[in-house]
């Protein structure tokens, strides 16, 4: 019996100086990530100022991301109407297969493998109709998978 009554003594022991040993660190934690975000330690108080102070130019110049899925046959969407000299990123998403996408007008083209994120930048800078096309045989409706990016004024 009293070998028993040890163990429980140990294990009491024990368990106090675990919740002792997290209630510290929780409030270690607590008064480092103050401090951060109050810029005690000088770097999170000048990253909350430089986003206080941005400059309004480069929000207007920001670029634009378009999500564009490819599956056989067809890009969703296939119509991507963007203005002249708007800065544009398409996020290709390919679901079944590795698809192709150029622009031949641009002379822009990218792998598209499945389930990767693929970006590509378009330089929108003159008005007009540019085709785009899968370039990737993909299937007997391969011919029909394509879309266009019309740049406006």
């Amino acid at each position: 019996m009293k070998r028993r009554a040890s163990w429980v003594i140990v294990l009491a022991t024990r368990l106090g100086e675990v919740k002792r040993a997290m209630a510290w660190r929780s409030r270690s934690a607590a008064l480092f990530a103050a401090a951060f975000l109050s810029g005690g330690l000088g770097l999170g108080g000048a990253l909350l100022a430089q986003e206080a102070k941005s400059d309004p130019a480069k929000k207007a110049n920001k670029e634009r991301v378009i999500k564009v899925t490819a599956k056989r046959f067809v890009y969703t969407p296939n119509e991507i109407v963007v203005k002249k000299g708007q800065k544009v990123v398409l996020e290709f998403t390919s679901v079944d297969f590795v698809h192709g996408f150029k622009i031949p007008d641009m002379d822009l083209r990218a792998d598209l493998p499945p389930g990767k994120l693929t970006r590509v930048a378009i330089n929108a800078d003159k008005v007009g109709v540019y085709d785009f096309l899968c370039d990737n045989f993909c299937g007997a409706d391969h011919e029909e998978m394509s879309g266009r990016i019309v740049v406006t004024n």
